[in-house]
């Protein structure tokens, strides 16, 4: 079996382009689309070909800062990649230009949390009484 540059199967029941293997390894393709078509005019056009060369291109983009970010991981015995790691793995690389922007991107969405947390914990003490537990021995 004949294999291509990136070392994937040509054939298509074995991992090549159309396969479930090859599906699962890039972004859906309604989602690159949808992405695309929100910076162009109303008007504008969007070949399948630019479509699926952007998915291949920002499927790819993901996985090699994912594996920068992963490998300071490993290297820091860390099991699991975060926010700071892609950062990090972003401005490694080389992409400063994209770092602030991801950088703002984190802070909104761990202030966010923060405040999902906090109406949670509103919410819990209401459902409870809104108190602690009296003590009527005192």
């Amino acid at each position: 079996m004949s294999q291509n540059i990136g070392g994937e199967s040509s054939s298509t029941n074995e991992g090549g382009v159309g396969s479930s293997r090859e599906q699962d390894r890039l972004l859906p393709i309604a989602n690159v689309g949808r992405i695309m078509k929100n910076i162009l005019p109303p008007n504008a056009k969007i070949s399948k070909e630019a479509k699926e060369t952007m998915q291949e291109c920002v499927s790819e983009f993901i996985g090699f800062v994912t594996g920068e970010a992963s490998d300071k991981c490993r290297k820091e015995r860390r099991k699991t990649v975060n926010g700071d790691d892609v950062c990090w793995a972003l401005r490694t690389l080389g992409f400063d230009d994209y770092n602030g922007a991801l950088k703002r991107y984190l802070h909104r969405y761990r202030e966010s949390e923060g405040e999902k947390v906090n109406q949670e914990r509103v919410s819990d003490e209401q459902q409870a009484g809104g108190s602690q537990p009296r003590n009527y021995l005192d």
